[in-house]
């Protein structure tokens, strides 16, 4: 046999145990989740001191944006919300300790973890809501969002800092991965004006988002899992609590944190097959 027949034999050999590989990988897959659907979602509130009154949505976006020096980013958020309730309702707002929320910057504390614009919107959404299961899905909602919406599209009436963000996608709810998505992006220092310019923006979306929110739910007009990540679902075929893995509560975005291996890719699902559970 001549060396270009021996190739052709070779080439098609490999080819031949790909296409058989490809289909032992396929048929060893594990079941996921059924993909999560939008649906509408119902909400009767109680009668509750904490009253809601329909907020516009641009006008927190405003107010969060310039109350962003008083304390940051979670400060500002919530403080977007309570300061426009207790103009238009008084107490108990009036006296809410809106300013406890300032431990929220950077991630708390300056930690990088969660994002202080999730942190406070989650945190209005748990004030005036007290169905466990609508606050658990509105918030879901809105963190699945933030992961995959390129952000900042804000623009303030007077800026603090003239400059217009490039916008950037986070795949991430924590704040040290979602400034430096933005960084990476944009190519500014993470100790930079321009990029404190981008933060405060982002909580203008924030706050206008989690304040249409809330004028949906009190409307009867929320519609849930818009957002839905479907690649978590894929994760948790495996590692959640219906897989075999048994190792993972998540409904964050996995990939930014844990890059799947060749290894992982390749074998992951036969050793899934074999697994004892």
């Amino acid at each position: 046999m001549d060396r270009r027949k021996a190739m052709k034999v070779a080439a098609g050999a490999i080819a031949a145990g790909g296409a058989g590989f490809f289909t032992l990988t396929t048929a060893f897959k594990p079941k996921k989740q059924p993909p999560v659907e939008p649906s509408k979602l119902e909400y009767t509130p109680p009668e509750s001191k904490w009253e809601y009154i329909q907020l516009d949505p641009e006008v927190s976006a405003q107010v969060a944006y310039d109350k962003y020096s008083e304390g940051s980013c979670m400060y500002a958020t919530v403080s977007s919300i309570v300061s426009q309730l207790a103009e238009k309702i008084g107490e108990p707002f009036t006296s809410f300790p809106v300013h406890l929320f300032k431990y929220g910057h950077g991630g708390v504390g300056g930690y990088g973890s969660i994002c202080g614009t999730l942190n406070g919107a989650a945190a209005l959404i748990g004030l005036l809501i007290t169905d466990k299961n609508v606050q658990n899905k509105m918030i879901t909602d809105l963190f699945q969002w933030y992961e995959k919406a390129s952000l900042p599209v804000f623009s303030p009436q007077k800026p603090v800092f003239e400059f217009s963000p490039p916008t950037s996608t986070s795949n991430s709810v924590l704040c040290h991965a979602s400034n430096t998505n933005w960084c990476k992006a944009s190519g500014f220092k993470v100790n930079s004006n321009e990029r404190k310019e981008r933060c405060r923006r982002l909580t203008g979306d924030v706050a206008q988002k989690v304040t249409t929110a809330l004028n949906d739910i009190f409307t009867q007009t929320y519609v849930a899992n818009v957002h839905a990540n479907e690649d978590v679902n894929s994760c948790l075929a495996c590692h959640g609590g219906e897989g075999k893995v048994k190792n993972t509560s998540v409904k964050m975005s996995c990939e930014p944190c844990h890059t799947e291996s060749v290894a992982h890719k390749a074998f992951a699902d036969i050793h899934y097959k074999f697994m004892k559970e």
